[in-house]
C-alpha cells in the first residue's frame, strides 16, 4: 500500500541512523558538546528526540558515532587524493583534504577539542578518544612512509613525528576556528609552505 499524501516518508533503519548522525556532525561542529542538544540534532534531522534515542542510548554515544564517521570521511578523502596525486605526494594529499574539508565546516579537530574537554572528567570518552587519536596518527604516519618509499619525502624524516605534528596542526585549526582572528588564511598558508618545505625535497 502506499503511503498517503503528505505523509512523512518512513527511512530503513540505516538510513536514518546516517541522517541522525550527518545531523549530529553538523551540531556539533557549530557548538561545544555540552551546547549542542538532541532536540536541535532532532530538529536538523527532520525527527522527534525519541526517534534518536531508538538508534543512541545517549548523547555520548551520538557523539561517538560522529567520531567515527568524521575520521571515516577523512581517511576515505585522504586516500582519494592519493589516488589522484600518487603515493609520492602523500603529504601534499593531507594537507589539500585537510583545507577542503575545512571549508565545508564539518571538522574532526573539532570533535578532538570536545572529546579532550569531556575526557577530563569521563573516562569512557577518554579511552575513545585515546584509541581514535592513535588511529588517526598511525594512520598519517603510513600515508608519510608510503611517500618516502615513492620518493616523495626524504629518507631521513621520522614519519611517526610528522604525523604527530599534522594531528598538531589539526588542533591548531581548530582553535583558530573557535577563537576567531588567531591566524589568518595568510598565516595557514605560511604554516602549510615551512611544512612542506621541510617534508618535500623540491618544494
Amino acid at each position: 500500500m502506499s503511503a498517503r499524501p503528505g505523509a512523512p516518508v518512513r527511512l530503513p533503519a540505516a538510513e536514518r541512523r546516517q541522517a541522525i548522525v550527518e545531523a549530529a556532525l553538523r551540531v556539533f561542529s557549530s557548538t561545544s558538546y555540552a551546547g549542542a542538544t538532541t532536540a536541535e540534532i532532532a530538529r536538523q534531522a527532520g525527527v522527534s528526540e525519541p526517534i534518536i534515542y531508538r538508534h543512541f542510548p545517549s548523547k555520548r554515544d551520538l557523539w561517538f558515532a560522529c567520531l567515527d564517521q568524521a575520521w571515516a570521511q577523512y581517511r576515505h578523502a585522504i586516500e582519494e587524493r592519493v589516488a589522484e596525486l600518487g603515493e609520492a605526494n602523500g603529504v601534499l594529499a593531507i594537507g589539500q583534504t585537510g583545507m577542503h574539508l575545512r571549508r565545508e565546516r564539518v571538522l574532526m579537530p573539532n570533535l578532538w577539542i570536545q572529546g579532550v574537554t569531556e575526557a577530563s572528567h569521563d573516562a569512557a570518552v577518554q579511552k575513545v578518544v585515546r584509541r581514535h587519536m592513535r588511529e588517526v596518527h598511525g594512520f598519517i604516519a603510513d600515508v608519510i612512509r608510503r611517500a618516502q618509499a615513492a620518493g616523495g619525502v626524504p629518507v631521513d624524516r621520522d614519519p611517526d613525528a610528522e604525523a604527530w605534528i599534522f594531528l598538531g596542526g589539526g588542533f591548531l585549526v581548530s582553535f583558530a576556528d573557535r577563537l576567531g582572528g588567531v591566524l589568518s588564511h595568510e598565516d595557514f598558508a605560511a604554516v602549510a609552505a615551512q611544512r612542506y618545505r621541510w617534508l618535500l625535497p623540491e618544494a
